[in-house]
């Protein structure tokens, strides 16, 4: 049972009957109240440093559409970001971005641990048994898409592209979902944009999907365009259809069960 405030995952659509498991780990902007807000003041918390601002929305009505589940982050990626193992530095940062994160400066390696056991391993044990139930629901292997948000500027820097389609190391999904998109004229998108695997964001990717050879593909969208609830349920809306065409024709992962 998860510890009062303590709570890192959530799943939803898990009647779902698509071969397809969708992730979002950073959902949520909570901090246990015990952690006293991390030291942050109210703009922080509503950054997106603190969470992928839409995505939650977003991920929730890809599920609907494509009627697969959905497995969520409970928590503030501050508290422990679950798309990072124990050993990244930026697990639990004590700087993100422009801001300084107070209750993350200088925490021993037995309070960086406990973190990891009540954030990062529940969700990954919940995100593995998902999998594991869909695969026996659809006798096949799944497919694994993963939901985040950036911000359309980073360290001053503007970002031009919309939609970014992101693979660990294989990239026939990602391609085939960036080619259904450009096909579709509407967004700019890119591949490996404004992240790629070399940034350490694949995390989820590997260990849940190439690693159990699985076709996996993670989306970023540029949070501006998905900023309020109406505007990520239009998004979510067409990337459905551009995932349902990427699906279609990408080649089966090397191992997948036919």
């Amino acid at each position: 049972m998860a510890e009062s405030g303590w709570t890192a995952v959530e799943i939803t659509g898990s009647a779902g009957a698509a071969p397809l498991v969708l992730v979002c780990e950073h959902a949520s902007r909570a901090i246990p109240a015990e952690l006293d807000a991390l030291g942050l003041d109210d703009e922080a918390r509503s950054a997106h440093v603190a969470w992928d601002i839409g995505a939650a929305v977003l991920a929730r009505r890809l599920s609907e559409r494509l009627d697969a589940p959905l497995v969520s982050g409970g928590l503030s990626r501050l508290v422990y970001d679950c798309n990072r193992p124990l050993s990244a530095p930026d697990c639990i940062p004590a700087r993100s971005e422009r801001f300084d994160v107070p209750g993350n400066r200088g925490l021993d390696e037995a309070a960086r641990r406990l973190r990891f056991e009540r954030v990062h391993e529940p969700f990954h044990a919940a995100l593995a048994d998902v999998c594991r139930t869909q695969e026996r629901r659809c006798g096949r292997a799944i497919d694994l898409v993963t939901v985040h948000s950036f911000t359309p500027v980073y360290l001053g820097v503007s970002r031009a592209v919309e939609i970014g389609f992101l693979h660990h190391d294989e990239p026939a999904l990602a391609r085939a979902a960036l080619a259904a998109e450009r096909a579709r004229g509407i967004h700019r998108a890119e591949l490996d944009e404004p992240y790629a695997a070399a940034d350490g964001v694949t995390y989820t990717l590997a260990r849940h999907g190439e690693g159990a050879g699985r076709r996996s593909l993670m989306i970023e969208v540029r949070n501006d365009l998905i900023a309020s609830d109406a505007a990520a349920a239009r998004m979510g809306d067409h990337l459905a259809g551009t995932l349902a065409r990427a699906l279609a024709v990408a080649p089966q992962a090397a191992g997948a069960s036919p």
